[in-house]
């Protein structure tokens, strides 16, 4: 790199300001060019130095980490990594990836962690792929509460079980799914299976907030998991799941032992359960996994999808599947839920129309 990445560290204490900037000090690529105490110092800061990337915690006095991110995504926006304890509160985290933060990464034992050294190089890769971000594709989700007892039959529909939507996804792409599954139609006889870049400790109050906010029902994907329609099952990237068929035939989540190219994994075994009847759907993400799952995919007559690389925060995932060759229908991020609904009713219907 010509030019080293420059970070502004937020944070009250004056401990892990100190420990944050010898971590990222430790790589060459990266300048720590100033601190601030609280949000309303970052917003005068990231004026005065113009950061590449903000660390950030959530539990400041003065102004908050997210009522921070709210302003500084509107007014100046930067990229951001959150650190903090808060992992636990399901609001905060659900909250931080709603508004487009890069990712949220906990202390590991409490604000002033003393082994936050251990985070390190999960720390500085962060940083580093925070700074590749596309900041200009990066937009809060606007959501309502949902209100389950007056959405009974959408949301736990009488459906059968007849398709599946398997999604995956990397870094930037909690934001999305958010997106996608909110404005997604639970009244489809389909399950939905993501696997997204997320803390594994992180997850379960993710999950639980995200519950609140879709008609979907929102679950984390564990180990026998029954799938059922009308619901969507949310797996870490770090402890991915796939698809299989028991002996009951009945169609579970099972572990997947081989977390290499895990998305490659989850489309592959989707297409063997549910042959022409998978929707496969690749997001914005860093790296290269899916197009290999993708071509199972269609080689079981199933139908693959991918976000226009125009609209994706990180383009490297959806790119890799275009240039393999493996994707049917390409469309913009505002998109995707009309065309997955269209693919997947084009199982048990004759008029499917593409809008690509």
């Amino acid at each position: 790199m010509s030019e080293k990445i420059k970070v502004l560290i937020v944070d009250d204490a004056s401990f892990m300001v100190k420990a944050v900037r010898d971590i990222l000090e430790t790589d060459s690529d990266i300048e720590v060019i100033g601190s601030a105490k609280n949000g309303k110092e970052a917003l005068e800061k990231i004026k005065q130095l113009k950061p590449d990337v903000i660390t950030l915690d959530v539990d400041m006095p003065i102004m908050d980490g997210l009522s921070a991110v709210r302003h500084i995504m509107i007014h100046q926006p930067v990229p951001i990594v959150m650190l903090s304890s808060l992992f636990e509160h399901g609001d905060i985290t659900f909250e931080a990836l709603r508004l487009g933060v890069v990712d949220f990464l906990p202390k590991l034992s409490g604000a002033i962690s003393r082994d936050i050294h251990d985070q390190g190089h999960q720390i500085v890769d962060r940083v580093k792929i925070a700074a590749a971000e596309n900041i200009n594709n990066v937009h809060r989700v606007k959501l309502n509460k949902i209100d389950v007892r007056e959405q009974l039959s959408e949301r736990y529909g009488f459906n059968d079980l007849e398709s599946i939507i398997a999604i995956g996804t990397t870094l930037g792409g909690p934001n999305t799914i958010i997106r996608l599954m909110s404005t997604l139609s639970p009244n489809l006889p389909a399950a939905v299976v993501v696997i997204q870049e997320i803390g594994v400790n992180i997850l379960p109050a993710f999950v639980e907030e995200f519950n609140k906010y879709t008609p979907w029902k929102i679950e984390m994907g564990i180990e026998g998991k029954v799938l059922e329609p009308g619901s969507c099952y949310i797996c870490s990237y770090h402890e991915p799941m796939n698809v299989f068929i028991n002996p009951n035939q009945e169609v579970m989540l099972r572990t997947n032992t081989d977390i290499r190219k895990p998305l490659n994994t989850l489309f592959s075994s989707a297409a063997e359960a549910f042959e022409q009847n998978t929707v496969g759907v690749l997001l914005t993400g860093v790296g290269a996994d899916g197009e290999f799952g993708f071509e199972q995919i269609k080689e079981h007559s199933g139908i693959t999808i991918a976000q226009n690389t125009e609209t994706c925060v990180y383009p490297n995932l959806t790119q890799c599947a275009i240039e393999h060759g493996v994707v049917d229908y390409i469309d913009d991020v505002n998109q995707l839920s009309e065309q997955i609904e269209k693919a997947v009713r084009s199982r048990t219907q004759d008029d499917y129309v593409a809008s690509s």
